[in-house]
């Protein structure tokens, strides 16, 4: 009875400390921005050099900020460029993205965010109607497909640019890495972006918050919300915008059923998923060309998503918008 009682103890006092559990945290910077990662793992093993071989590997593959990367040779009307696996993914995802959501979200856009002033290359100074409307001709991933391992181009002045979508894309890459090695409970955030998978240190689902929409180059966060599982993305244009001579604003988020740069009501969107990151990334983007009324109805149909959307309303007043079976509570 004794011995009984004794291991009883000794399995509760194991079950105890497991609850507990040491994370380790690494930090530093991928794709133009700063990632955390917060991981468990039995042994404390620290993967800095793996995470920066996918970081490189991802630039490789799809940065146009590098000359020498698939993505920039491509642009540059390489047609023997074989794609990797991760350009291939990113490329499938982004093609059922647009059709989903009726080309709103369309890494073809690239060579607008050029011209508008929001990319690697030259822009063009007052970009004027006729400009756009010629730039418009070569907007559309209906415009390109993959073909024995290589991507096929309708015309090639077409430019892609994946930035609103591979930033997602890269914290999957480095989720999944952290799986195969039995990490069962982590955290990782690159650039405001999101995925979490089991629990924090105390065993709960991990906390996180939502930028204040501030336009000053101030940081706030007011409200919070768990991710059981989840990834989240956020997007918005009261950061990253220009104000011409004539004091007309310009974002970054281009309209590419449209071609130009102008802001919609939204002022950011929120998505959170049990899908990879890259895909919330994709839709956060999306919903803001779409703006609140498109993006209500396309939220309708798409239950697997939950969003927080801020915008203004016809006074001007800043308001929310929230899915039924997101939960958010005030930052205290």
């Amino acid at each position: 009875m004794q011995k009984g009682l004794l291991f009883i103890m000794i399995l509760l006092m194991v079950s105890c400390k497991s609850e507990k559990k040491d994370f380790k945290k690494l930090q530093g910077s991928a794709f133009g921005t700063t990632y955390s990662i917060t991981y468990h793992n039995n042994i404390n093993q620290d993967f800095s050099k793996q995470i920066d071989s996918i970081i490189y590997v991802m630039n490789k593959s799809l940065s146009t900020y590098m000359p020498n990367s698939d993505i920039s040779k491509i642009n540059d009307g390489d047609e023997s460029i074989l794609i990797d696996a991760n350009f291939n993914e990113v490329f499938e995802k982004s093609d059922r993205i647009f059709k989903q959501t009726n080309g709103f979200f369309d890494p073809t856009v690239g060579p607008l965010v050029n011209a508008w002033g929001f990319g690697p290359e030259k822009a063009i100074n007052n970009l004027s109607t006729e400009q756009v409307d010629s730039l418009m001709q070569f907007v559309g991933f209906d415009k390109v497909k993959t073909e024995n391992g290589a991507i096929v181009k309708a015309t090639p002045e077409i430019y892609f640019d994946f930035n609103a979508i591979a930033k997602g894309f890269g914290i999957d890459l480095i989720g999944r890495f952290l799986e195969s090695k039995g990490c069962e409970h982590y955290l990782i955030e690159l650039g405001g972006e999101i995925r979490a998978r089991g629990s924090n240190k105390d065993g709960n689902y991990w906390k996180v918050a939502i930028e204040d929409p501030n336009s000053d180059g101030s940081r706030s966060f007011s409200k919070i919300t768990v991710l059981e599982n989840q990834s989240m993305a956020s997007s918005g244009n009261y950061r990253k915008f220009k104000i011409d001579d004539n004091g007309r604003k310009f974002v970054h988020t281009i309209n590419p059923t449209t071609g130009y740069a102008v802001e919609s009501d939204l002022l950011s969107a929120t998505v959170i998923s049990k899908l990879d990151c890259a895909d919330v990334d994709a839709y956060a983007t999306a919903f803001m060309a779409m703006g609140l009324e498109q993006s209500k109805v396309f939220l309708e149909k798409h239950s697997e998503l939950d969003a927080h959307l801020i915008y203004t309303d016809a006074s001007g007043e800043i308001k929310t918008f929230t899915t039924k079976n997101l939960r958010l509570t005030l930052l205290d």
